[in-house]
């Protein structure tokens, strides 16, 4: 598969008449690993969506594969930003994944034999086979994470969208994270929004932008001129940053 797969043209949206994105052009081909990255509130988690199919644009198109996201919704995953679950429920990271199958009017006790091994296959893919009766609860962020993306992943999509995927894994956790997520993008489409930078810059392959408007840049290194097309600073301001460059925290600061 190569070539576009998601086109966005003029796409405009509003929360009750305010505009939150303006003319977003957008086209992401197969096989790319795409950051989107911006302030809180720059409208980075709403273009997730209507690339989903989750929202309606004011005006604009959102195709995939040359259909809605609605029609074409059985070619992707989502992980999205906030999962809530009791920890305490006794559920396994293999029943957390099944759920990925479950189809409307289907009880939990109908999952086949079949299921099951795709659901633990899954979890072998991101080096989580060993913890597949393992209680959710029992497991660390990191792990939580890589069981959702798992779920995400068990109809086998060829593209995987993420919301904010880090912010519940501490600093070591986040590398082993990208690690995988780099692993994963040798074989599907991965687009992937923070709002925090903490993006290792050598795994993506291009940088989107998202502060109302958007500008992609065709390279996966973070620099200072992408930072300044996002974050308005007035022109005393500074705009602190945090970037992992080759799994080493530093800051910049961008004076205006």
């Amino acid at each position: 598969m190569k070539g576009a797969i998601i086109e966005v043209r003029g796409l405009n949206f509003s929360y009750n008449g305010q505009a939150v994105l303006d003319d977003i052009n957008l086209v992401i081909n197969a096989g790319d690993f795409v950051a989107m990255i911006g302030p809180n509130g720059g409208g980075k988690t709403t273009l997730l969506k209507l690339m989903l199919g989750l929202l309606t644009p004011r005006s604009g198109s959102v195709r995939v594969f040359d259909r809605s996201p609605t029609e074409i919704s059985h070619r992707i995953g989502y992980v999205p930003q906030n999962i809530h679950f009791n920890q305490r429920f006794p559920i396994s990271a293999e029943d957390v994944v099944l759920m990925g199958l479950l189809k409307p009017g289907q009880g939990w006790s109908r999952y086949s034999r079949t299921d099951r091994i795709v659901a633990r296959r899954t979890l072998e893919k991101i080096q989580m086979g060993a913890y597949s009766n393992r209680r959710i609860g029992e497991l660390s962020g990191g792990q939580r994470q890589r069981v959702f993306i798992a779920r995400a992943l068990v109809t086998d999509p060829d593209i995987l969208f993420l919301d904010e995927p880090t912010a519940s894994i501490d600093s070591k956790g986040q590398h082993d994270f990208y690690e995988m997520l780099h692993a994963l993008s040798r074989r599907i489409t991965v687009v992937l929004a923070s709002h925090d930078l903490m993006v290792l810059s050598r795994y993506v392959t291009s940088v989107a932008c998202v502060n109302r408007n958007l500008h992609y840049h065709d390279q996966g290194e973070i620099t200072e001129e992408m930072i300044a097309t996002m974050y308005r600073c007035s022109i005393d301001e500074s705009c602190p940053v945090e970037l992992i460059a080759h799994g080493i925290p530093h800051r910049v600061l961008k004076k205006h």
